[in-house]
């Protein structure tokens, strides 16, 4: 079993299928907007939406991290917005995972809804940059965990 649990808490295990994503190459910041994003989606749009993104045809809307970051057609409640490929793309590895696990548990595959999708920090990896004179620089890069929680709705 893993050292680390999920930050998410009573749930009823009959119903949710999880996974959870691991020092991710990821920027932390890149996936917290994009589980913001795909936080309440159907199963199916949210995959197809993360599709769009790795194609560079829907943009996700950056509400947090915006600063000097230009404004993108069709965002709906922000205006600020980005084409995060790379943390798409490992995030919808991760919600096929989580697909995987409900098909696995029985579970209802067209009544799937995304109730908990986070993104935080990971450990950092410390590299150093040789500059000029023998000195050198700091160039760390922070990985990120994702977690994913999949719950069967009520009704249609």
């Amino acid at each position: 079993m893993p050292k680390w649990g999920y930050s998410i808490t009573d749930i009823e295990p009959e119903k949710t299928a999880k996974a959870s994503g691991r020092e991710l190459r990821v920027s932390p910041k890149h996936a917290r907007e994009v589980c913001n994003t795909i936080n309440g989606m159907k199963l199916d749009r949210a995959k197809d939406y993360l599709k769009q993104v790795m194609l560079k045809k829907k943009a996700v809307p950056f509400k947090r991290f915006n600063k000097h970051v230009g404004h993108r057609h069709g965002l709906e409640k922000a205006f600020s917005g980005r084409y995060p490929v790379k943390a798409a793309e490992q995030i919808l590895r991760v919600l096929e995972g989580a697909e995987a696990n409900a098909e696995y548990k029985g579970l209802d595959m067209e009544r799937l809804r995304i109730i908990h999708a986070s993104a935080y920090p990971g450990m950092k990896v410390k590299r150093f940059i040789p500059r000029a004179f023998g000195r050198s620089s700091p160039r760390f890069k922070t990985l990120s965990h994702v977690e994913l929680v999949l719950e069967e709705m009520e009704g249609n």
